[in-house]
């Protein structure tokens, strides 16, 4: 049984055209019954099987992960009120903290995104993971070179400074990615796998995939 019906992509096709206070609030129960409920089961399913491999999100419930569909406007010239897709995260912090690896995932009409690992470390984070990549190099490797990661991922994203610090010079021309300034993996699937029933394996999937390198940024951020 899929977990979501044609309407889910549907709603946010229709409040593109109408994003606005007025039109949201008087499709409000649309809302509620075609995205906001079966999008809190799914999340709380997902985080159950999660649960089943790491235990760190054991107690973790759905609304600490989903995101608010409400936008924060304040310091954007878009000023529509809503976003057009909604979105999770699970992680022992939830979505509190971006930095702490999990799996981000969300659920549009523009695709089904799948993203992981350490979005926005803050300056010290940064620095613990480039200090990690240099004492275990080979560990970061193996954490990015299973099949699985590299088939879904590719490889790892994210903006690179231009100048490192002195430490961390030497060892870029054998690593590259210690120049990054963000560390996230992700994957886009087309919009139509929200209804297919097959959506929580593809989340398990990348899941899986990305477990490893979400385990090894974790233990450099200890």
């Amino acid at each position: 049984m899929a977990w979501f019906t044609s309407d889910f992509n549907q709603f946010f096709k229709d409040l593109a055209k109408n994003n606005n206070k007025e039109w949201f609030d008087a499709n409000r129960k649309r809302y509620e019954a075609s995205v906001k409920k079966p999008f809190e089961a799914f999340v709380t399913e997902a985080i159950g099987r999660i649960a089943k491999h790491d235990r760190s999100i054991a107690d973790l419930q759905a609304k600490e992960a989903i995101f608010r569909i409400n936008k924060d406007i304040r310091f954007s010239k878009d000023k529509t009120p809503y976003k057009l897709e909604t979105s999770a995260i699970v992680s022992p912090a939830g979505r509190k903290d971006h930095a702490v690896p999990g799996i981000y995932f969300a659920f549009g009409p523009e695709a089904v995104k799948f993203y992981g690992g350490c979005y926005s470390p803050e300056k010290e984070q940064l620095f613990a993971i480039r200090e990690a990549i240099l004492k275990d190099g080979k560990g970061f490797r193996k954490a990015i070179g299973s099949k699985a990661f590299t088939t879904l991922f590719g490889t790892v994203q994210g903006e690179a400074n231009k100048v490192l610090p002195p430490e961390f010079k030497a060892a870029a021309g054998k690593e590259p990615l210690i120049a990054n300034k963000q560390f996230y993996v992700g994957s886009e699937k087309p919009a139509k796998l929200v209804t297919d029933p097959k959506l929580m394996d593809a989340l398990m999937d990348h899941w899986l995939a990305m477990c490893p390198f979400n385990v090894w940024l974790a233990k450099a951020l200890k």
